[in-house]
């Protein structure tokens, strides 16, 4: 039973339309004016000149502390602004309460340990719908569409290759908090502590609410080619959150899941391990059906071990 305690009109029923405009209003305009403020601060702080910012931006920048500036940007305008909107829009607008104690009180070490069981069958299913996902083919008809998508798809990859070719341990450190922790928090904050819950209420089914914020938050990555992996995802973090009540389990399984890929990659950099990003075939069929047995019975197990405790409660 997920918690978004509110009693204002904007957030009525009826009001649902102006209720999700405003959310998307706030949350452009968080992240607008964070990331501009990043962007400010990068020359006193990282010493870079401003006509370097297009470079850095592209992730073209040549400059040694470019990639850490480029981080700061991404983590102040990306995972913090996301939870900034989320609070501005739950206490200001909403004037929710989301219960926190309970969400802690809510919160223990089995669950936990069962949700990284649910993260490993999760990230193996996935590696095979990454495949799937990346090999799509358009009807000759959206050629041209296809192509824009598979162009915008290599800039992306080009910049993420960037953000996390670690040349040191404080950029890897940097890289973890950034892509893990902070985008782990902001993005669980708004997408399934603020937007999952009012989406369940206006369309008066829970299913349909996780997967309508999972499609969300996947589909404003604004990439078609990991449009479904991360739809799987969001949706395994709404179930986390609808059957625990405790938005600490899909912050964490998240954070683990986006840490897990930082750290494949920075021990490829090192040499110990083979781990390609652009790579899409990683996991046999063998194994994304192991993880998908792995996934739905230990999703079950998390489910009953909450339902008694929240029954209790």
């Amino acid at each position: 039973m997920q918690i978004y305690k509110t009693q204002t009109p904007i957030a009525s029923k009826s009001n649902w339309l102006l209720s999700l405009v405003v959310m998307v209003l706030i949350t452009i305009g968080v992240l607008f004016l964070l990331q501009g403020l990043g962007l400010l601060l990068i020359n006193p702080l990282f010493g870079i000149p401003l006509d370097e910012l297009m470079a850095l931006v592209t992730g073209q920048s040549n400059n040694p502390d470019g990639r850490m500036a480029f981080l700061f940007v991404q983590g102040l305008g990306g995972g913090l602004g996301f939870f900034f909107a989320a609070l501005i829009i739950a206490k200001l607008v909403d004037k929710a309460d989301l219960g926190w104690q309970q969400q802690m009180d809510r919160f223990k070490f089995i669950g936990f340990a069962i949700t990284v069981v649910v993260m490993i069958g999760g990230i193996l299913v996935n590696g095979m719908l990454i495949e799937w996902n990346a090999g799509i083919k358009f009807p000759d008809f959206l050629s041209g569409l296809e192509q824009t998508m598979r162009e915008k798809e290599d800039e992306l990859m080009a910049m993420t290759k960037y953000l996390t070719d670690f040349d040191s341990t404080s950029e890897f450190l940097m890289g973890l908090l950034v892509i893990g922790v902070l985008a782990g928090l902001g993005e669980e904050f708004l997408f399934r502590g603020v937007l999952q819950p009012k989406l369940q209420y206006y369309t008066g089914n829970a299913h349909v609410g996780i997967w309508l914020a999972a499609f969300i938050f996947s589909a404003i990555h604004l990439q078609f080619y990991g449009l479904f992996p991360r739809m799987l995802l969001g949706a395994i973090f709404g179930y986390l959150y609808y059957y625990s009540g405790s938005l600490l389990y899909p912050i964490i399984a998240h954070i683990l899941n986006n840490a897990f890929t930082v750290m494949l990659v920075y021990l490829n950099k090192l040499g110990k391990i083979e781990f390609n990003i652009e790579e899409s075939e990683q996991v046999s069929l063998p194994f994304a059906l192991l993880g998908l047995v792995i996934l739905i019975i230990s999703m079950k197990v998390f489910k009953e071990k909450n339902q008694k405790k929240l029954i209790h409660e």
